[in-house]
């Protein structure tokens, strides 16, 4: 009867959440948790890093099975300022802990600061880690839970800044961003958080009034379209992984099993638009094909292998492509012009699309946008890249740019809309200084 009492706040009353999300989604993810929650106004704030939400326990088990853009669902558990390890401990020590887990459950404190005066985060994580350890040997008889830094029950998070700290529980486990579909991956795979982060950025909407076909040209292992083909189908992205949810104590297994029956209900048999994925690399096709089978999607996507100089457009009706280009250092050049510059450059070719490498990708990338300026009359392509001048390198101009972070890398997001004719002579484009 007093557990009950003491979970009551938990499934009736608000809990105060925080999703993180990565430097440029914060506009994004409010819009994504208003569609999945419906929280508006001052229940839904954009912070620096992710969105605050005031929400009920079950907004929290939604989130984890609807949100593609958030890093995590954290629910906070105290706010105190502090100036030393002491007052952490303190902080700490005042958290019901018990009616979150219970000692059979193995925990871990992972600590994020932010211009924190002291001098030890590991000395910071043990003072949390005691209190938590000292509350449960008080309430429990001398019981308390064990400490397990790799594969944890529970994760506690402390994030301190100048003198604030706040305490988080996390709902979800492993990041959002593993879904559990993608074993097979390339060198530098994008994360899927990031690809569904292109796709709301870029306003692709397959169920809207005029929905587009999507084309990945240089589609690696698949992840921007894999994640298409799941909004397309009305598929959630957490419905074939588990959660750190499960193990703590507020959670009910038929409130959850009752979740997934909804949102399977809500599946669709197919996609109301094509979706389609191609590589110079038959090696990724191969791998996006297994990943694709994996996501429930195989019949959704059609993945071909091919040059993105060569390939022509894979669908009468002009539509979006979306891409994380192959660029410089980070992977191959996705074409023929990529693989000779690599080879000029003395580079060993292994895998295509993965290892080749060129100067500055100038020649692909004109080549790039002669090819589409040809064939893909009415198209529009989005192009997330760090190179800053990629406009410039592809002779267009673009339409939009959205600033967007691939983890410390900054990044653009490009839209170029695509009119035939002829590129600009170089002679026009502008030099350093603005000089012709």
């Amino acid at each position: 009867m007093a557990q009950a009492r003491m979970l009551a706040p938990l499934l009736m009353n608000q809990l105060h959440l925080f999703l993180p999300c990565a430097a440029g989604v914060e506009g994004l993810l409010a819009d994504e948790v208003h569609a999945i929650t419906g929280a508006s106004g001052q229940d839904l704030l954009v912070a620096r890093g992710g969105v605050m939400l005031r929400g009920m326990w079950r907004d929290a088990l939604l989130l984890n099975l609807h949100s593609r853009l958030a890093q995590r669902v954290l629910v906070e558990l105290s706010h105190s300022m502090y100036r030393n390890e002491n007052d952490l401990y303190r902080a700490a020590s005042e958290v019901a802990w018990e009616i979150w887990f219970s000692p059979k459950e193995t925990f871990k404190i992972e600590v994020t600061s932010q211009h924190s005066p002291l001098t030890s985060l590991n000395f910071a994580a043990l003072r949390v880690k005691d209190a938590i350890a000292d509350r449960f040997r008080e309430r429990r008889h001398g019981v308390r839970p064990s400490v397990e830094t790799h594969h944890p029950d529970v994760r506690v998070h402390l994030h301190l800044t100048t003198d604030g700290a706040t305490i988080y529980i996390d709902t979800s486990g492993e990041a959002l961003f593993k879904r559990g579909w993608r074993e097979d991956k390339g060198d530098a795979p994008l994360k899927e958080t990031l690809a569904a982060a292109m796709i709301a950025a870029s306003g692709w909407d397959p169920h809207g009034d005029d929905p587009q076909p999507l084309y990945d040209p240089c589609c690696g292992s698949g992840t921007v379209v894999i994640e298409a083909a799941q909004i397309a189908r009305k598929i959630p992205a957490g419905i074939l992984r588990r959660f750190a949810f499960e193990k703590l104590v507020p959670f009910q297994r038929h409130v959850w099993e009752a979740m997934l029956d909804e949102a399977e209900r809500q599946i669709l048999p197919q996609s109301p638009v094509g979706i389609y994925g191609s590589d110079i690399s038959f090696r990724m096709v191969d791998f996006a094909q297994r990943n694709a089978e994996r996501a429930g999607v195989a019949e959704t996507i059609e993945l071909r292998g091919g040059d993105a100089l060569q390939r022509m457009p894979p669908s009468e009706q002009p539509g979006m492509m979306l891409l994380n280009p192959p660029y410089g250092e980070r992977i191959a050049a996705a074409g023929s012009a990529g693989r000779n510059a690599a080879e000029r450059m003395g580079h060993v070719e292994r895998a295509g699309r993965e290892t080749a490498q060129t100067e500055d990708g100038g020649e692909f990338f004109t080549q790039l946008a002669s090819h589409w300026k040809k064939n893909y009359s009415g198209w529009s392509a989005w192009m997330l890249t760090p190179d800053l001048k990629l406009p410039g390198k592809m002779r267009l101009k673009e339409s939009r740019r959205t600033p967007m972070w691939n983890g410390p890398i900054e990044c653009r997001l490009f839209r170029f809309d695509m009119i035939k004719g002829a590129l600009k002579p170089r002679g026009e484009q502008a030099a350093p200084g603005g000089q012709r």
